[in-house]
């Protein structure tokens, strides 16, 4: 919904302190430069790269996600990073993964190339250290031929 309105002096201050709380809360500052600006993260985006880094993995066939991100996917809201939870914390990131293997594979070789995989990318792309990537099997993939 879009509202279109004039806000008074006081109420846009005030409007403008909630958004840098919202976004104080889940973002994170990975490089700050005086002359540059301040480039920061939020930590839906480095859950979209643990996630899609761990479905580039064999063996890996979904991710799972509760049922609230169920639900939103049914609604139109993408849950790419469904069945991921990052808490980062002094620029280290802690991931906890919930994933759906495909049936045959060996779950412990498959969960150390997934947990390579996202230490990895979280790491290059964004600069961060992973100090844990841990996973949750919830459920083999069958396929019935």
């Amino acid at each position: 919904m879009i509202i279109f309105g004039i806000l008074m002096p006081n109420e846009r201050k005030a409007w403008k302190m909630n958004m840098e709380q919202e976004s104080a809360k889940n973002t994170h500052v990975l490089q700050e430069d005086e002359k540059f600006g301040t480039v920061k993260i939020a930590d839906d985006v480095v859950a979209m790269i643990a996630a899609l880094a761990a479905t580039e993995v064999d063996g890996v066939a979904a991710m799972n996600g509760n049922v609230a991100n169920e639900l939103l996917s049914r609604v139109g809201v993408k849950g790419l990073a469904k069945g991921v939870r990052v808490e980062i914390f002094n620029k280290k990131v802690k991931v906890e993964l919930a994933i759906t293997m495909e049936y045959g594979f060996n779950i412990p070789a498959t969960c150390q190339r997934v947990q390579n995989k996202v230490k990895n990318a979280i790491e290059n792309m964004t600069g961060l250290e992973v100090t844990d990537v841990n996973i949750r099997i919830a459920g083999i993939n069958v396929v019935h031929s």
